[in-house]
C-alpha cells in the first residue's frame, strides 16, 4: 500500500514539474532593421564642476563614457587619457563618483553583470593607481539592462560596452 502511494505521489510530482516547465509563453523573435531604430547614438557627457570653487580648479572637459572591446575589461588608450584628467581633478577636489559598468546583450544576464563589474573595476583600479582615494569611488554594474543603443548589430553593441563616470 505504501509503495503504490509513493509511486502515485512521485508520478504526480513529475507531471506537475513537466507542466510547469511547459507553461511558459513562447516568445516571438522579431528581426530589427535599421529603419526600426530612430537614433542609436550616445553622446558623451562632461564632468559637472559647477559646485566646485572654480578659482582653485581647472575645468575638466574629458569624456565621461569609456568604451571597451567585445568581452574585454581592458582600458583603451583614449580612455586612459580622459581618466588621467578625471583623476587629477578628483585629487585636487575630492568628491564621490560612481562608475556604472555596462555590457551588450550577448551572453547571459549573469555573465554580463559580472563583465560590467569587471569593466567598472578596471576604471576604478586605474584611477586609484593615479592617486584617487578608493573610498571616493563606487562601482555598480547594470550588465545589459541599461542599453545606450538598441539593436542587434555591431554599432549598437559597441555603444553598449561601456563604463559611465557619474
Amino acid at each position: 500500500m505504501n509503495v503504490s502511494f509513493i509511486k502515485s505521489g512521485l508520478s504526480a510530482l513529475v507531471l506537475v514539474a513537466f507542466l510547469t516547465g511547459c507553461s511558459s509563453n513562447p516568445v516571438e523573435e522579431q528581426q530589427q532593421t535599421s529603419t526600426d531604430i530612430e537614433d542609436t547614438s550616445v553622446q558623451t557627457g562632461q564632468v559637472d564642476t559647477s559646485a566646485i570653487d572654480q578659482s582653485s580648479v581647472e575645468t575638466v572637459t574629458a569624456d565621461t563614457v569609456f568604451y571597451f572591446d567585445f568581452d574585454k575589461a581592458l582600458l583603451k588608450p583614449e580612455s586612459r587619457a580622459a581618466l588621467l584628467e578625471h583623476a587629477a581633478a578628483l585629487q585636487n577636489n575630492p568628491r564621490n563618483v560612481r562608475l556604472e559598468g555596462h555590457a551588450d546583450e550577448r551572453g547571459t544576464r549573469e555573465y554580463n553583470m559580472a563583465l560590467g563589474e569587471r569593466r567598472a573595476n578596471a576604471v576604478k583600479e586605474f584611477m586609484v593607481l593615479q592617486g584617487v582615494s578608493p573610498g571616493l569611488i563606487e562601482v555598480i554594474s547594470y550588465g545589459e539592462e541599461r542599453a545606450a543603443a538598441y539593436g542587434s548589430n555591431d554599432d549598437a553593441w559597441a555603444l553598449n560596452r561601456r563604463v559611465e563616470l557619474k
